[in-house]
């Protein structure tokens, strides 16, 4: 998992000015995470710390034989075979690695979490909101007598419903804030098993279609944004179950 997801290696003949402009292009094609260029110079550096303990390999080759290249990681693995075949096609490339068994595996896996995270959080949604309403309705009966003594008043719908309203956003945004607070600390519980596991990629990215979520490494931005959807979730999922079991009972 830690090696770039699509690597092209140029021919000597392939001058920066090419490989730049190469990058370039890939660049503003919107789908790179990020592109690394790897000059000769530096493919020997990597060579010879690879190779120090062997003095005779160190002697057979030099910076002038061994390959430019672009270490390249894609925003989605749908995106990375189009990459590749793009990358062929170019003039002065020689070498294209790209394994297309694993990432095919990737995109499936991907796929299948997708779907399970859909379906588990929709029950998980489903059941909160018959657990509020099961327990405001609960409340509620306890408080028939005032509601019915309100509504031979003449209280109008709006003013019934009202303290049952606030309630459910006091809960709502405590229950939030709890779950935020839990999901921080296994986070950063679990930060330096996610570094040495995640040791060589840059960053991954959450595709909100408006917008590119950072979620690795781990930041302020990523939080914040986190503790937002989570107290507007919390609030209007426990608003509308209150909302709900209030309606069931004055119908």
């Amino acid at each position: 998992e830690t090696r770039p997801q699509v690597t092209v290696y140029f021919q000597n003949k392939a001058s920066t000015k090419e490989i730049f402009k190469l990058r370039d292009d890939l660049t503003s094609s919107g789908k790179i995470l990020s592109i690394k260029y790897v000059s000769k110079e530096d493919a020997f550096k990597i060579y010879k710390e690879l190779n120090k303990d062997n003095p005779l390999l160190l002697e057979m080759v030099s910076a002038d034989i061994l390959p430019a290249s672009l270490e390249i990681y894609a925003k989605k693995p749908i995106f990375l075979p189009e990459i590749a075949e793009y990358l062929k096609k170019q003039p002065g490339v020689d070498e294209v690695i790209f394994q297309k068994d694993i990432v095919n595996q990737l995109i499936t896996i991907t796929n299948i979490l997708r779907i399970i995270s859909y379906t588990f959080f929709g029950f998980l949604i489903f059941m909160t909101v018959v657990v509020l309403i099961a327990i405001i309705s609960f409340k509620i009966a306890l408080k028939k007598e005032e509601i019915q003594l309100l509504q031979l008043l003449g209280a109008i719908r709006s003013y019934i419903r009202y303290p049952f309203l606030r309630e459910a956003v006091f809960f709502g945004l405590a229950s939030s804030l709890l779950s935020f607070g839990i999901l921080t600390l296994v986070l950063f519980y679990f930060n330096p098993f996610l570094k040495s596991y995640l040791q060589g990629i840059p960053t991954l990215t959450l595709d909100l279609h408006f917008y590119q979520l950072a979620v690795w490494p781990i930041n302020l931005n990523f939080l914040l944004i986190t503790l937002a959807l989570s107290i507007c979730f919390g609030i209007f999922i426990s608003t509308l179950a209150s909302f709900l079991a209030i309606e069931k009972y004055l119908e």
